[in-house]
C-alpha cells in the first residue's frame, strides 16, 4: 500500500538512533533506484503510526517526495513495538532498549516485572537500562543517540556519574566527544574522576586527553610477543657472553671435583635446552621461508 507522508505519525521517532554516513548512503540509492522496502506503520485509513523506517521516511521527505510504500501491520501498537523489536534483536544497544522500555513505562503503564517478563531479562536489567534515560541528561542522551559515545560506557560510567554531579558529567561528555574515546578510555577517567582530588577532576573534565596520556605513560602497554621473544633471545646472548668470559677467565680449572661435575651436569641441560631451540628455530624457518 501506498502511504502520503502526512498522514504518518512519527511518534517513535526519538527511539531510534541517527547514522548519518548510513542516510546519506540511503539518500542516494532512494533517488537513484526508488524505495524498494516498505515501511511498517500501524493505524486506520486516516492516521498510521509509523513503526519501521523512519530513515526511509526522512530520505524521501528530502527528496521532496509525497507518498511511501508501506506495510500496515494488523495489531495493537504495543505488540507491533515489540515484535519489531524482536525482529531487530542483536542489532540494538543499551540505549535503544532503553528509550523502548521508558515508552512502554510511560505511554502503555507497563511495571518492571512486565517489562523484565517481556524481555526475558531481570529487573536490574530493566532499571539499569532505564537509568540511561532517566539519570543521564538530554544532551548526553543525544550524544549517545547520534553514535558520537557508547551507550555500554554511558550507562556502565556516565549514569553513575550523574546520579553524583550532572553538571560535572555533561562537561565531561562534551569534552571527551572530539576524542571520540573507547569504552576503556571512558573507564580511566571515570575512576580518576570518582578517586581523584578536585585539581585530577578538574584536569579530566577541561582536558582528558592529557590526562589519559598521563594515564598511559605511567602504565605502558604490556611488550608484544615478537617483543618478549627478542628479549628473551637478547637475554640468551648475555648470559652466554658473561659464561664464556668466566671460563676464559678459567674458572673450570679452579673448581673442586664435586663443583666442576655439578657445573657439567647443568652444562648439559643447558645445552639440551638451547638445542632442542635451535631445532625448532630451523623448523620453523625454514617452513616460513618455504
Amino acid at each position: 500500500m501506498q502511504v502520503e507522508l502526512h498522514q504518518l505519525e512519527m511518534r517513535y521517532e526519538r527511539l531510534r538512533k541517527r547514522a548519518p554516513r548510513t542516510e546519506r548512503a540511503l539518500l542516494t540509492s532512494l533517488a537513484e533506484i526508488g524505495q524498494q522496502t516498505p515501511v511498517v506503520v500501524v493505524g486506520d485509513a486516516e492516521r498510521f503510526v509509523l513503526i519501521d523506517g523512519y530513515k526511509r521516511v526522512r530520505a524521501l521527505r528530502r527528496l521532496a517526495r509525497d507518498v511511501v510504500l508501506a506495510t500496515r501491520w494488523e495489531l495493537e501498537e504495543v505488540e507491533a513495538l515489540l515484535l519489531e523489536r524482536g525482529l531487530r534483536r542483536g542489532s540494538e544497544d543499551a540505549l535503544d532498549q532503553a528509550w523502548l522500555l521508558a515508552e512502554l513505562q510511560e505511554r502503555f503503564g507497563y511495571t518492571l516485572e512486565e517489562l523484565s517478563r517481556r524481555f526475558e531479562h531481570s529487573k536490574s536489567w530493566v532499571s539499569g537500562r532505564l537509568a540511561l534515560i532517566k539519570c543521564l541528561p538530554v544532551q548526553v542522551q543525544e550524544h549517545v543517540r547520534l553514535g558520537a559515545l557508547s551507550a555500554h560506557a554511558a550507562m556502565k560510567y556516565l549514569v553513575p556519574m550523574a546520579r553524583v554531579d550532572v553538571a560535572a558529567t555533561e562537561r565531561l561528555a562534551a569534552a571527551i566527544l572530539p576524542l571520540k574515546p573507547t569504552t576503556r578510555e571512558v573507564a580511566t577517567l571515570y575512576a580518576g574522576w570518582q578517586s581523584g582530588s578536585q585539581r585530577t577532576r578538574e584536569l579530566i573534565l577541561s582536558s582528558p586527553k592529557v590526562y589519559l596520556d598521563a594515564k598511559a605513560a605511567s602504565h605502558p602497554a604490556p611488550p608484544s610477543a615478537t617483543q618478549r621473544f627478542l628479549d628473551d633471545l637478547s637475554a640468551l646472548g648475555g648470559i652466554a657472553r658473561r659464561a664464556l668470559r668466566a671460563l676464559h677467565e678459567g674458572l673450570l680449572p679452579q673448581l673442586p671435583e664435586s663443583e666442576r661435575l655439578e657445573v657439567g651436569h647443568a652444562f648439559a641441560r643447558a645445552k639440551a635446552d638451547l638445542e632442542r631451540l635451535l631445532h625448532r628455530f630451523d623448523l620453523e624457518h625454514g617452513r616460513h621461508a618455504g
